[in-house]
């Protein structure tokens, strides 16, 4: 889900307004059809959609579920049509609104920011000022990793200018076990995962007390929303009835998963897959434990505010505009 490649949004803000309406016709099933974009490779932190799909959790929708090719944008297929709704970071698309996108979010996906700085468990770097002066490996200058960075620095009263960025593309645990670097930006509930079950011994310090970003939201194009606000509401109902089934039955939710991800059966991709999943399923309950797709506008607002300052964003972005909680019950 994490492995996000750049996207120019030029062009494109066209496109989205065009594509609104050609989606939701009644199929087969006698359901509005919709297709729901899950951007990359099938991974187990999909398995709520998994689970909606395959236990008909999706009342009211005949829902195809889509992985993005390697090389597409984030938001490509949805500008082209082939997909209406999609899975994405709230900070993404905020800063695809800024480049000229009419795009809304209408349920929470993650509750809290996945991203933390992650440094060997010898590390004498213990909060986010003990990076001053250090090698801090990153994907490269996009995505949440980039955004996670600015929060990072910003929490430990430094800038750029005050560290070394490295690029270093998804090789993160390579880069600290070779040391060439000190630190790296990733994901709870993926790469520090994968450095453990690899037997990396690391530690993960959290961006800031209070994170001002958005991360996975389920989107649409305000004209897609507009005309089929039934079909949204279903599959946003459906996203978070498929992560109560998850919470409930964590290892029946990696079985309906089996065949949408290639070579999970494999013990060895299983237990990968229970550790992904149980650090997934941690970070999309709210502060209080419980499930909910709503939105917390305050985050929302503090997101723009942060963004636009620190030039994430090239202009101003109500936030109100940007995200609903009209389109999920809970």
């Amino acid at each position: 889900m994490h492995r996000r490649s750049f996207l120019s949004l030029a062009g494109l803000a066209l496109a989205v307004t065009a594509c609104g309406s050609q989606t939701g016709s009644p199929s087969s099933s006698g359901l509005p059809a919709v297709t729901v974009g899950l951007t990359y490779i099938p991974n187990i932190q999909f398995a709520p959609f998994y689970v909606a799909k395959s236990k008909g959790l999706f009342s009211g929708a005949d829902v195809t579920l889509r992985h993005h090719g390697a090389s597409e944008g984030l938001f490509t297929a949805l500008a082209a049509g082939q997909e209406n709704l999609v899975i994405a970071g709230g900070d993404e698309m905020l800063q695809a609104v800024a480049g000229g996108m009419d795009l809304v979010a209408i349920a929470s996906y993650y509750h809290a920011y996945p991203v933390v700085v992650i440094v060997p468990a010898s590390s004498s770097i213990t909060t986010t000022s003990g990076l001053k002066g250090k090698r801090i490996g990153i994907p490269g200058r996009y995505g949440e990793s980039w955004f996670g960075l600015q929060v990072a620095l910003k929490s430990g009263g430094l800038t750029l200018n005050d560290v070394h960025v490295v690029e270093i593309g998804y090789t993160q645990q390579a880069a600290l076990a070779s040391n060439k670097v000190d630190a790296t930006i990733g994901f709870s509930n993926n790469d520090a995962v994968q450095f453990r079950l690899a037997g990396v011994a690391i530690r993960t310090i959290p961006l800031a007390a209070s994170v001002p970003l958005v991360s996975i939201c389920l989107i649409a194009s305000r004209s897609y929303l507009n005309a089929h606000p039934d079909v949204c509401k279903a599959v946003a109902d459906g996203m978070v009835a498929g992560i109560k089934a998850c919470l409930d039955d964590p290892a029946g939710a990696i079985t309906t998963s089996v065949p949408y991800i290639p070579g999970l059966s494999a013990s060895s991709a299983e237990t990968s897959a229970r550790a992904t999943l149980d650090a997934t399923l941690a970070i999309m309950r709210t502060n209080s434990g419980t499930v909910s797709g709503k939105l917390d506008p305050t985050t929302w607002a503090a997101m723009a505010t942060f963004m636009r300052q620190e030039a994430l964003i090239n202009k101003s972005v109500d936030p109100a505009t940007t995200m609903s909680n009209d389109h999920v019950t809970a």
